[in-house]
């Protein structure tokens, strides 16, 4: 049975100039909106994830109470559920699937929550990962809206250096024979395990493999860890989706917009929402340091970083109980601000 609903936005525009036909916004919600719907948060969907793998945040008693808040995970565009490569019929299937941008999932996301719902205030938006990419978006494209923001583990701008490691990752699924350039009948399940093994060099820093930390978590052995955690992953993932949501990914920045026109500190500076920024102090894509740049030029900011072996995966993943405590915190101390 689906355990979600699908928001209908018609024929889009995407910001890059093609039109998605028909296009669908998969999404969830917990808890109820309520009178004066003052009570919204926006819970975002990072890289190869869906709805699915983020409800492990939504409790009673976390700072994402649904017995408090009316929390809406819109997907993604690209991660299988709402529009992407796997479920677009032609012309834009597979490997003709077109770029979406943040941009555009920010805008289609606006709509799911202006029209089916007649939100006007978002108590806060956060998110991991890509999702704190897209978190940065919401801040800068609706700075009315938008009250407080939680991007972890992300970026405002996508970065020179996180854009050649995704160029590796990318190579490493679109180089087995089976891809055929995005064309294929049936999985191209090597390249989807390389991606995997390639990956696992960037989502974890060098101390959590010095200490063995994968032994903590109840792998076996390294092996154990990159075919179980890793290959697994990529594994149950379709291959021309993981390209589209890395298309997505790469183009990240809030100022490249008919708003900023590219002046990224305009665009940071425009953040009105009160800001915790939470990278990893050890993430080996998303440094600290571009996190301070960031805060530096938005006016309601402070900078937390995860202080994490786990490096990248300290923001999100859940597999940490001291992380998971130190974002709920963060997150709880936001809201009561």
């Amino acid at each position: 049975m689906v355990d979600y609903e699908t928001f209908e936005l018609g024929d889009v525009v995407l910001q890059k100039g093609a039109t998605l036909p028909n296009a669908k916004l998969a999404y969830k919600t917990f808890g109820k909106l309520n009178q004066d719907k003052s009570n919204v948060i926006v819970f975002l969907t990072y890289m190869a994830s869906t709805h699915l793998d983020s409800q492990w945040v939504i409790k009673e008693g976390s700072a994402l109470d649904p017995s408090k808040y009316f929390i809406v995970i819109p997907n993604c565009f690209g991660n299988g559920f709402s529009s992407s490569p796997s479920n677009t019929p032609a012309p834009y299937n597979k490997a003709r699937f077109p770029l979406v941008t943040y941009y555009d999932n920010i805008k289609c996301q606006h709509r799911l929550l202006t029209e089916k719902f007649g939100i006007k205030k978002i108590k806060l938006v956060t998110g991991w990962s890509m999702a704190a990419g897209q978190t940065f978006h919401w801040g800068a494209l609706y700075p009315d809206m938008v009250e407080r923001i939680c991007p972890t583990a992300g970026s405002a701008r996508t970065s020179l250096h996180n854009f050649v490691m995704l160029e590796g990752v990318k190579a490493a699924l679109t180089s087995d024979d089976a891809f055929k350039e995005g064309w294929y009948e049936t999985q191209p399940y090597k390249g989807l395990r390389a991606m995997g093994r390639v990956y696992a060099g960037w989502g974890f820093c060098q101390a959590f493999y010095r200490k063995k930390e994968y032994l903590n978590l109840g792998y076996s052995s390294l092996e154990d860890f990159l075919v179980r955690f890793w290959e697994q992953w990529f594994n149950l993932r379709d291959a021309n989706n993981m390209v589209a949501m890395m298309r997505t990914w790469q183009a990240g920045d809030i100022s490249d917009n008919e708003l900023y026109n590219g002046d990224f500190e305009k665009a940071l500076a425009s953040i009105k929402a009160k800001a915790i920024v939470m990278p990893g102090k050890y993430d080996l894509y998303f440094p600290p340091e571009d996190s301070e740049y960031e805060v530096a030029h938005m006016p309601h900011a402070e900078l937390r970083p995860f202080d994490s072996i786990h490096g990248h995966f300290a923001g999100g993943s859940g597999l940490s109980e001291k992380d998971v405590k130190f974002l709920d915190d963060a997150l709880k101390e936001l809201l009561a601000s």
